[in-house]
């Protein structure tokens, strides 16, 4: 097997000395440059397998080598090191295209974990990626464009923050995220912030040691350590709590953790991925989310398009999701009426792909005969255009007033029951599910049920 080859780019002998050993031990082979000239000389003799290089150059700095390597020579991953606490530095470096980067003064077991993972990568390169969609079904150019950002996100270690409406799949395409890139072989942890209590919130992420507090009977270790070598993926990361926000920039910008009741910091060797269907921008705004960890996540941002933007897709879609529920039902899938396909063409999709696959299974459960009818799919055409409207608006808008009737809030909370029991209903009482649905966190969705008398926690 041809021997790998690291260039190592830096200014400091010493620097360039260190890394050279401790790769050569690693059985690779370095080429060196003391600066940015040297180095783009050596990689017009050959494109090496990784490239280190150092922020700041004396003729140029790095940035300048890792758009200049983005560009003539895509399939060699690149590494930055930084200053010790430059997260502007570093965040610019994984914006402009670098695998991912790393701070002095160097930690010998991080560089090691780094390197293997670049050419982890570059030996998948080599070989191609496969042709499968990771359940990203559509061939719009919206759905093109996005396979297209998924692979070149997959190739750097950079912090990805997918936003898109609830039921667009953003979980599929951080699963994808990670299955295409170097820590395919890790795990995959995922976690929706909003389904898990403020008190234990700390101690779910970092983990805690016996006795830290009540109930702690044992170590434990978190999410972070379970997520080791591979990739934590945060979901509904807008209800994360601001006093756990701190902690968590803390956790990103230092690569380290500390459990609860522990006196130690552990390192850490995760790719984050998060998402949310909120307004980030909007959560920043209005001070519930904090900035500095807005920039820090949202490093590279990556939006799932919702279904009514890509309506095309509705057919593939619906026979695909057809196929794999009567296949869990043991029964043969069948065939969607053009009528059928048209009706879901018409339809507003609140609830995008997640809100189709729920038509389908209801229409599939109650239906007879080898094909799906429009009626079968139970379905109104959502309105889109509402022009030509305003009477039936002035006597909507009359009737709700003779509703009111003058109780707005008993009118308001009758309104929230009704919405609140469609979404369990819809859901089989899933509160996570339709905490999701909804918009809303958890805790708010058990707060409202308990003031409405719909709790059935017993």
């Amino acid at each position: 097997m041809t021997e790998k080859t690291v260039l190592i780019v830096d200014d400091e002998p010493d620097i360039r000395e260190l890394l050279e050993i401790t790769l050569s031990r690693m059985g690779l082979l370095t080429r060196s440059a003391a600066n940015l000239t040297e180095a783009v000389a050596l990689l017009a003799e050959a494109a090496p397998d990784l490239c280190l290089t150092d922020m700041r150059l004396p003729d140029g700095n790095g940035i300048d080598l890792v758009a200049h390597i983005q560009s003539d020579y895509p399939q060699v991953p690149v590494a930055v090191i930084t200053a010790h606490g430059s997260v502007d530095a570093a965040i610019a470096a994984l914006k402009a295209g670098a695998f991912d980067f790393i701070s002095k003064p160097v930690e010998l077991e991080n560089l090691r974990n780094l390197v293997l993972s670049a050419l982890e990568l570059g030996a998948e390169s080599s070989d191609g990626v496969d042709d499968d969609h990771g359940g990203l079904i559509g061939e719009t150019p919206q759905m093109q464009r996005l396979r297209q950002q998924i692979d070149k996100l997959a190739r750097s270690q950079a912090p990805v923050h997918i936003h898109g409406e609830s039921g667009t799949g953003k979980e599929v395409v951080a699963r994808l995220i990670h299955r295409r890139g170097p820590r395919a072989s890790g795990p995959f942890i995922a976690v929706n912030c909003g389904a898990i209590p403020a008190e234990l919130m700390e101690s779910e992420l970092f983990g805690h040691v016996k006795g830290s507090f009540t109930g702690a009977h044992r170590d434990k270790s978190g999410l972070f350590q379970a997520a080791s070598g591979g990739t934590l993926f945060l979901d509904e990361v807008a209800d994360l709590p601001l006093s756990m926000q701190v902690k968590l920039l803390r956790a990103i910008q230092e690569k380290t953790i500390r459990p609860v009741g522990s006196s130690e910091e552990t390192g850490t060797d995760i790719r984050l991925l998060s998402a949310t269907h909120k307004d980030l921008t909007g959560e920043v705004e209005a001070e519930r989310f904090r900035e500095d960890l807005y920039f820090r996540i949202n490093v590279i941002g990556l939006k799932v398009p919702a279904l009514r933007e890509r309506l095309d897709d509705i057919p593939r879609l619906a026979t695909t999701l057809l196929q794999r529920i009567a296949s869990d039902m043991g029964i043969s899938a069948p065939v969607l009426q053009p009528a059928a396909i048209d009706r879901l063409q018409a339809y507003h999709f609140p609830g995008n792909v997640r809100e189709l696959e729920n038509i389908l299974e209801r229409a599939l459960a109650l239906a007879e005969g080898s094909e799906l009818t429009a009626d079968d799919l139970q379905l109104q055409a959502a309105p889109r255009a509402p022009g030509g409207q305003q009477l039936n608006r002035r006597r909507d808008d009359r009737d709700r007033l003779q509703a009111v009737a003058g109780d707005l809030p008993g009118y308001m909370d009758s309104i929230e029951r009704e919405v609140l029991g469609a979404a369990l209903e819809r859901y089989q009482w899933n509160r996570t599910e339709a905490a999701s649905a909804l918009g809303i966190s958890f805790r708010s969705l058990r707060y409202r049920l308990k003031k409405l008398g719909l709790d059935q926690s017993d």
